[in-house]
């Protein structure tokens, strides 16, 4: 259902980009956190915003008709990145890429709850409501594809600066790199934020082609999720 007089662009951005900086705030120990419950919450004030502005369920790529064709995009992008971890996690030169201090030691359910729960339900799920369905679809709706596409994914990026600030320290490839100086500390950031704009402007192209939100879920969670289950393996293969 729309509404008959829809709330100003203006105002339905600035209050998206509120509740976004308050739950990365939250997501990453600045604020009062709710877990999980988070990324639920999020998304329920977000469709809120979404119907607020005059948005349907087409605006976030979640349409009736959609779901089938991005089912199909999710399950082929998951197979295309699962055959290049495996390939890289058998080849010695890029194997050490998966190693990561923050998952090296943890147990198998552990391992198991990050995959099928906090990655699917904690991070790609949100994120991608909010970057590629609610931003990329309300911004589309007002300035266009290209707007749209730049907008979310630059945002996108900047929302990775706080998860990313030990990532030099975190990941033995980077490690030895940058190091452990602050300054190697900042050109790591900076990189973890053009990579992930980058990656935004795939996961948008990806809706755009598929039309569909689940697309870029697909490919979000398996870079995430299988990256885990790799470095998990050769921690035990080791």
């Amino acid at each position: 259902m729309r509404l008959r007089r829809p709330a100003a662009p203006g105002i339905v951005l600035a209050s998206v980009l509120t509740v976004l900086i308050l739950v990365n705030l939250a997501d990453n120990g600045l604020l009062p956190s709710l877990g999980l419950a988070n990324a639920a919450l999020t998304i329920a004030v977000l469709t809120v915003i979404v119907w607020w502005a005059g948005g349907t369920r087409d605006d976030v790529a979640l349409g009736r008709g959609t779901i089938r064709r991005g089912a199909i995009w999710a399950a082929a992008l998951i197979g295309v990145v699962a055959t290049v971890y495996l390939v890289a996690a058998l080849l010695p030169f890029t194997r050490e890429l998966f190693s990561d201090r923050r998952s090296a030691h943890l147990p198998g359910g552990e391992v198991a709850l990050r995959v099928f729960v906090a990655v699917p339900l904690g991070t790609v799920l949100l994120e991608e409501y909010a970057f590629r369905g609610v931003l990329y679809g309300l911004i589309r709706r007002y300035r266009g594809t290209v707007t749209a596409t730049v907008t979310s994914s630059l945002l996108f990026g900047l929302w990775h600066v706080l998860p990313s600030l030990h990532v030099a320290t975190q990941k033995p490839a980077l490690t030895a790199v940058f190091g452990h100086t602050p300054v190697g500390a900042v050109i790591a950031d900076l990189g973890a934020v053009l990579f992930t704009s980058a990656a935004g402007v795939l996961f948008c192209e990806l809706r755009r082609r598929s039309d569909s939100l689940l697309a870029p879920i697909g490919l979000h969670w398996a870079t995430n999720a299988l990256g885990y289950l790799a470095a998990y393996a050769l921690t035990r293969l080791a």
